[in-house]
């Protein structure tokens, strides 16, 4: 064997075999010496030596052996990453694949992509049918929000037909399609994007105020939902900056419904003449056909449920214009529209109305005439489906509602409660205080805080001495059997005639058993009855007394002002006058106070300074004087002395002899007249009348 001195030395050698030993390779072996130098001698391509020195032949394509690095870009996924090692990298991590079942579309993505094609089909071709099958065969109702958002936010960047094509086709959906609920979410999803919306549609507010009107006004949107928006939307938002456009450009102004719905003047909608001209064709031809059930779906594809008074007018000019036969045609259809709810009271009382006003054009042409629409009405008030006071308005009744009309217009300007009582009497109509009450509430209504503050102030006091109770509950039924009619022209007219009511409770211009006697008169499922039972929940409520007083903000102004304030001037006049006063210029300070709803307070604060002063006869001949005077009525005064009876158990805590004081006081009152009917007052008293005027209670 040759010498291997030529290659290396035996220290050489010695420290390479010390080394593998250290690193763990037993493998390593230079026993053949022929081996080694034929490796040494032989240069092969793309060979490399491991890092422990053995050879390893490369694969192919430059992935190395085993213990190499791999080649470039390896992801053989053989080394794992340590999720605890600081230099961690979760975009290192190697991709997984995904079965294709998991990225399917969601059912509310492919919803979305339907309607908008339903959308711009209708858009396209204006079929009503198509769109609302569609809109079925997706069986996806519980996004019919979405769609109203939708529908209505493509609407608002078109055209005026496409407005009014998507006005028409939300109101032909409600309630078969699309839910009321779902109508009102869709709206309150439209009006919190407001803001976005107005980056991209000009006018974008102007629009979304026009179509939650016409919502409105197509008894889609109930009015109630403006106050739930309001309070909901955030106070500088495109969205309630919407509605109080809605509110107080649309919705307020006179004649509003015709308005809107002739706004965006679309083909798809019938104007004003063309309403009439349909229902004058369908009149016409009901008389000739004797079909009710094809006329009565004429009527119900009107859509005009807040001018079916037309429909009422034009029927009974027919039945007087023609024969007998036209008359019993005529009622048979209005009394079948009665019954099935088509046509409501209101309206058939206004429609009623209009007639007995144009008697006098039309007895020009038919002699007979009033002879006729008497008969008629005579028929209809038998059977029930027409109110018997709404009958026959004669032409006193008609110069009294002018005569009133004027005369609350006035007051609105004057504040005058006096004047109005004077003018009242003169008229000398005491069998119409019904109709006065509901012209002043109703006037009110469509108008501010400040003239609904002055038409409470005004019924409470005008009771008792030009109205009874029997007034004032009338009065409040006419209300509320028209209500509906109300509503079509007043905004949220159902909370504010609950409130009205409320706080005629609080005044004690009515009793809390009014208000179950008007519900009795009412039918028990609808708007009217839920309107006295809201009402019955506010006086019900902790606290209701102030919280009603201060609804409107007790009118600011002339009629009244914050109760917190009324307090403190009642105290000061009453401190000023017992410290050597004038009555007369007492007196005069309660009647500037304008709040003789509240003079009850004063009262109550007049007894407590007696109790509390010496000189308590000085407050006693106060009211002696306000009692002859009329300042303070009756009901105020036992209202008063019920309010100290209740908390006398407190001031006999300051006043060790305030029950004896009071029981003198009480004597007193009873003796002038202050309390009429009084026989008694304890701790506990109770109204004993209806009425609110006598007090009975246990000593």
């Amino acid at each position: 064997m040759a010498s291997d001195e030529g290659f290396l030395t035996e220290e050489q050698r010695e420290l390479l075999r010390q080394a593998s030993q250290n690193n763990g390779h037993s493998s390593l072996s230079f026993n053949s010496q022929s081996s080694f130098n034929s490796d040494r001698h032989s240069r092969v391509k793309n060979s490399r030596r491991h890092h422990s020195g053995k050879l390893v032949r490369v694969k192919k394509d430059g992935a190395g052996g085993k213990g190499t690095w791999g080649r470039l870009l390896d992801t053989d996924g053989s080394a794992e990453l340590d999720r605890n090692d600081p230099n961690y990298d979760s975009e290192e991590e190697p991709y997984q694949l995904v079965s294709s079942t998991s990225i399917v579309a969601s059912p509310f993505d492919s919803y979305r992509k339907s309607i908008r094609t339903i959308i711009e089909e209708y858009f396209t071709n204006g079929d009503i049918a198509t769109a609302s099958s569609d809109l079925l065969d997706l069986n996806s109702r519980v996004y019919n929000a979405y769609f109203v958002k939708k529908l209505i936010s493509m609407a608002m960047d078109r055209h005026d037909v496409e407005k009014e094509m998507a006005a028409v086709l939300l109101s032909s959906l409600y309630s078969d399609v699309i839910s009321s609920e779902q109508i009102a979410t869709g709206f309150m999803k439209l009006l919190e994007s407001a803001d976005d919306l107005a980056l991209d549609i000009p006018g974008a507010v102007d629009v979304l105020a026009l179509f939650v009107s016409r919502a409105v006004v197509d008894d889609i949107l109930p009015p109630v939902f403006l106050s739930h928006a309001k309070s909901s939307l955030p106070e500088g938002s495109k969205g309630a900056e919407a509605v109080r456009a809605a509110e107080k450009l649309h919705l307020s102004t006179p004649h509003h419904a015709e308005l809107l719905e002739r706004r965006w003047g679309g083909s798809t909608h019938a104007t004003v003449e063309t309403a009439k001209s349909k229902i004058t064709v369908l009149i016409d031809e009901y008389i000739r056909s004797g079909d009710m059930q094809e006329a009565l779906r004429c009527v119900r594809e009107l859509a005009l449920p807040f001018y079916h008074h037309e429909v009422v007018k034009r029927a009974m000019i027919v039945a007087i214009e023609r024969n007998p036969v036209a008359e019993s045609l005529v009622l048979q259809l209005l009394r079948e529209a009665a019954d099935e709810g088509l046509i409501s009271s209101s309206q058939m009382s206004k429609g009623f109305a209009r007639v007995s006003e144009s008697l006098d054009d039309l007895t020009l042409d038919v002699p007979a005439a009033r002879d006729i629409f008497q008969s008629l009405v005579r028929v209809a008030t038998k059977e029930g489906w027409l109110p018997l006071d709404e009958a026959l308005p004669d032409k006193d009744e008609q110069l009294y509602k002018v005569e009133v009309s004027a005369l609350i217009c006035e007051y609105f300007l004057s504040g005058d409660a006096f004047e109005v009582a004077e003018s009242l009497e003169e008229l000398d109509m005491p069998e119409f205080n019904p109709i006065f009450i509901k012209k002043l509430i109703t006037l009110a209504m469509d108008r501010k805080n400040h003239e609904k503050e002055m038409a409470s102030v005004l019924l409470s006091a005008l009771y008792s001495e030009v109205f009874s109770v029997a007034d004032v509950v009338a009065g409040f039924l006419k209300l509320l059997e028209s209500a509906e009619d109300t509503a079509l022209d007043v905004l949220n007219a159902s909370n504010e005639l609950a409130l009205f009511i409320a706080r005629a409770v609080v005044d004690e211009v009515l009793a809390p058993a009014n208000l179950d006697e008007m519900e009795s008169k009412l039918a028990s499922i609808s708007s009217a009855a839920e309107t006295v039972r809201a009402a019955r929940t506010l006086v019900s409520a902790p606290h209701a007394s102030e919280r009603i007083l201060r609804c409107w903000g007790a009118g600011g102004g002339t009629t009244g002002m914050a109760v917190d304030d009324a307090k403190d001037k009642i105290i000061k006049l009453l401190e000023e006058y017992g410290s050597g006063g004038v009555v007369s210029e007492a007196c005069q300070c309660i009647r500037e106070l304008g709040m003789p709803y509240f003079h009850h307070e004063v009262v109550k604060k007049a007894l407590v300074m007696a109790m509390e002063t010496k000189n308590g006869d000085r407050m006693l001949d106060l009211l002696d004087q306000c009692s002859s005077e009329g300042l303070i009525t009756v009901n105020q005064m036992t209202k008063g002395f019920v309010r100290v009876a209740e908390g006398i158990d407190d001031l006999a805590l300051d006043v060790p002899d305030a029950r004896e004081k009071f029981a003198s006081y009480v004597d007193r009152a009873r003796k002038s007249g202050w309390l009429v009917g009084v026989s008694g007052l304890g701790p506990k008293p109770a109204l004993a009348e209806a009425s609110g005027v006598a007090v009975t209670a246990v000593a």
